[in-house]
């Protein structure tokens, strides 16, 4: 999944994976042969003379260097990058930023043949579920079409949590999608899972995660704007429930603006029988996004 930004991603994961960048060029030194040497020129001495002289050394120089970069090969890797503010960061319908704003923002590079790695980070609320004040995401899959219409995304992600209070709170998941098309609707459905491991061990019924889901956009004809829906169920140490069970679904709308800007918004909830407490992590929420790719 590239996760594009997990900040809604929650309200619309999964795809979050990752936006159009420039490419990579090569960099290549170029040293034509050096012209004779000739004398230095000031405003006083340049005549037309001069000029007609030096025009043709620089019309070869010119030429050499454009047939030069003309005969470069394309480079096989893609760099982008994406930044964003959003009101909340909900991650599959758990509010992890509490009342707080959150900056998100990562980096991606892809390969011709459809590998990519990336890093993603997200500021938290510690005292929300606990994880400290930074989320680090590092990830790795392949991407590419299966056949006409149907595109395939495998990989893993690994959730870090770098100033996390005593005990381990890292794990990492492995993640399968498929996007397609149904009539005007561009489709996801996936799956992720966490094995068992230690930064899952919360004490409750369970030590693995499963997470299966949907996304589905629509455009509206004659206008920017997308409308976006998603439906997820979890069941496992991460849905912060008292039977690791829950439903979390969105519903909301995204359109361009100037430039690589592009502003979001959604109403978010989650159905589960929450634990007991003072905060309600899962309790529904209208979030908004701005993003910027580059």
């Amino acid at each position: 999944m590239s996760r594009i930004a997990r900040g809604l991603c929650v309200a619309t994961m999964s795809y979050c994976l990752m936006a159009a960048a420039p490419s990579l060029a090569e960099e290549f030194a170029l040293s034509p042969q050096a012209p004779p040497e000739q004398p230095t020129l000031t405003p006083q001495t340049f005549t037309l003379a001069a000029a007609r002289a030096i025009a043709p050394i620089a019309d070869t120089a010119s030429g050499a260097q454009d047939e030069m970069e003309a005969e470069a090969p394309a480079s096989d890797f893609t760099f982008s990058g994406n930044v964003a503010l959003a009101t909340q960061y909900r991650f599959r319908g758990v509010n992890l930023s509490g009342s707080e704003l959150a900056l998100q923002g990562g980096f991606d590079v892809v390969h011709a043949s459809g590998f990519y790695a990336g890093t993603w980070a997200s500021t938290l609320d510690n005292d929300t579920v606990g994880y400290g004040s930074l989320e680090l995401d590092l990830y790795g899959g392949w991407s590419g079409p299966l056949s006409e219409g149907l595109t395939a995304d495998v990989g893993f992600i690994a959730y870090t949590y770098p100033d996390a209070p005593a005990g381990n709170f890292d794990y990492y998941e492995v993640f399968a999608n498929l996007a397609f098309t149904l009539g005007p609707a561009a489709t996801t459905v996936g799956v992720n899972y966490d094995p068992k491991q230690d930064g899952l061990d919360f004490g409750g019924l369970t030590r693995d995660n499963l997470y299966i889901y949907t996304d589905v956009g629509i455009g509206i004809p004659d206008t920017p704007v997308t409308i976006n829906a998603h439906l997820g169920y979890t069941d496992g140490s991460l849905t912060f429930t008292n039977n690791s069970k829950s439903w979390d679904w969105s519903i909301g709308a995204s359109v361009p603006l100037v430039g690589p800007l592009t502003a979001s918004v959604a109403y978010i909830d989650a159905e589960a029988d929450v634990a007991t407490g003072a905060f309600n992590p899962t309790s529904s929420a209208v979030v908004g996004i701005l993003s910027a790719t580059f």
